[in-house]
């Protein structure tokens, strides 16, 4: 359920970035409404000001759920396509790398490893999604069913999952310490789960996803 608060000031910027504050999230991400904005006449000029604004959390639009039912062929021309790529692709790098495909699950796995890989993964791995989302178009361009695939870049992925754990367990604490809630940076939605899958059996604290792809993010707070 969409979080909703109401909150006061003496102008409606200081109301609204009391709300902000309050309701733990950007401004980008919620609605804002100006419920109240008492103006001072000449028989109150005594009175104080007082502005009232309404601050609720913009809901995501939830995707469509559909059963995927890419058959074997499919993946298999679709790993003949992403490794003609690949090919051509890792013969212009200027540096020393390697890959593999596998199948596994349904899905097609791709791990591309070498000496000095780092700007293929890019800062907080920008490069690598952006690559993922070439190989993904590549994968199902002839494909009538979604070819789910995955990339990972010099283990990039693995120690990003142990980063993800420590940070979740670290938020919660705080989370559990003061009260607030915190909203954590834009993730990956790989990432989200991670966050999701490791406070899910906490008795304290929960999370939910809010805003729209590539912004979407976490939001943790007590139950």
């Amino acid at each position: 359920m969409a979080k909703c608060i109401i909150s006061e000031g003496k102008t409606t910027a200081e109301a609204i970035e009391k709300g902000l504050k309050e309701i733990g999230l950007p401004k980008e991400l919620v609605e804002i409404k100006v419920l109240d904005e008492n103006k001072k006449s000449f028989f109150d000029i005594l009175a104080p000001k007082v502005v009232k604004v309404e601050i609720k959390e913009k809901e995501a639009k939830k995707p469509e759920e559909f059963e995927i039912e890419t058959t074997e062929e499919e993946l298999e021309q679709a790993k003949i396509r992403v490794d003609n790529f690949l090919k051509e692709f890792i013969k212009k790098l200027p540096i020393e790398a390697e890959y593999k495909i596998e199948i596994k699950e349904k899905c097609l796995y791709i791990y591309i490893n070498g000496s000095d890989v780092g700007n293929l993964i890019g800062y907080r791995g920008e490069a690598l999604y952006s690559l993922e989302n070439i190989l993904k178009s590549i994968a199902n361009k002839e494909s009538e069913n979604k070819v789910i695939l995955r990339l990972d870049v010099g283990n990039y992925k693995e120690k990003r999952v142990k980063t993800l754990e420590e940070l979740a367990i670290k938020k919660a604490k705080i989370v559990e310490k003061t009260g607030k809630l915190i909203t954590l940076e834009p993730m990956q939605a790989y990432e989200r789960k991670i966050i999701h899958n490791v406070l899910q059996q906490n008795p304290i604290v929960e999370t939910r996803s809010i805003g729209q792809e590539p912004k979407r993010r976490i939001v943790i707070s007590k139950k």
